[in-house]
């Protein structure tokens, strides 16, 4: 290590499905947060570590800032993507250029007042190159003084230039973590994320905010990952959905999640997938407490 490096948090926030977790993981180089083509998938802060020889950045996966206040779950999401912000060396907040919209400003009116903060204009696959430069000159204008990055996490445009400012803002300092740890999360959580991703990624509707998982026994032999896990619903009818005839739902999403996590593990995997009901989970604190939706 030399004297110039440098070490430090990276908040990535934003309204919801924006894509904060698809950057972390292109960032990272490893599947670390669950995505969805929905919003709101990400309910926890999960951190993703990048080492290099001169800098290693802890990102920090945040829930999207939305205003919906209704249950405890979403009160818990707030609080988990807000209160990094002042905690943390680098802000970056993440905007798709094809609907900058009042929950966007909201995000902005949040920024502290210090220049380490990064606007990413994430997503600019989506749009022809032509229709880019009234989106920023638009955000420029919401946000004068604020340093813009357009960016595509999904096909990893421009990442290098974004990494190469974030560095630069990072503070000098020994690194946090060890040169091969890409999170601080156990595997436990990160199984049950990968269950909660298929499940968002297979049922439609509203069913996927109803739901939430729990590792319940995660054994490691020789040569086998014995994992059992529950799934948690908050009415009867929504388990029938998830289990599907002849429990074929089911076994569709745990044939899905296995894989994943053999990838992940790079050892064979036995899971096991039970779907239970908890009626009105998400909004009761003692509940999420028991699931592990908890304040750090």
């Amino acid at each position: 290590m030399t004297d110039a490096f440098r070490c430090g948090f990276v908040a990535l926030i934003g309204k919801p499905n924006t894509g904060k977790s698809t950057l972390m993981n292109a960032l990272i180089g490893e599947k670390l947060s669950i995505t969805a083509p929905r919003p709101q998938t990400t309910r926890h802060q999960i951190l993703g570590i990048r080492t290099t020889e001169h800098c290693q950045c802890i990102f920090v996966d945040t829930p999207g800032l939305h205003r919906d206040q209704k249950k405890a779950i979403n009160r818990y999401m707030n609080r988990a993507a807000s209160s990094v912000i002042d905690d943390v060396d680098v802000v970056c907040v993440l905007l798709d250029p094809r609907r900058i919209d009042n929950e966007d400003r909201a995000v902005l009116e949040r920024l502290p007042a210090h220049d380490r903060v990064l606007l990413i204009l994430n997503k600019i696959d989506t749009l022809p190159k032509q229709a880019l430069l009234p989106v920023i000159q638009k955000l420029a204008e919401l946000a004068p003084d604020r340093e813009i990055i357009p960016v595509s996490a999904l096909k990893r445009d421009n990442l290098d230039h974004l990494v190469e400012e974030i560095e630069k803002r990072l503070p000098i300092g020994v690194p946090q973590f060890p040169d091969d740890q890409l999170t601080d999360r156990p595997m436990r959580f990160i199984v049950a994320e990968i269950v909660r991703e298929k499940l968002f990624r297979r049922l439609t509707q509203e069913l996927p905010y109803a739901l939430t998982v729990s590792v319940d026994h995660y054994q490691q032999d020789k040569d086998l990952l014995r994992i059992s896990a529950t799934i948690w619903v908050e009415r009867k009818s929504q388990k029938g959905i998830i289990i599907g005839k002849g429990g074929q739902q089911l076994k569709q999403i745990g044939s899905e999640a296995r894989a994943d996590i053999e990838r992940l593990a790079g050892q064979k995997v036995f899971l096991q997938l039970w779907v239970k009901v908890r009626e009105g989970w998400s909004d009761d604190e003692q509940s999420l407490t028991a699931f592990g939706y908890t304040d750090q």
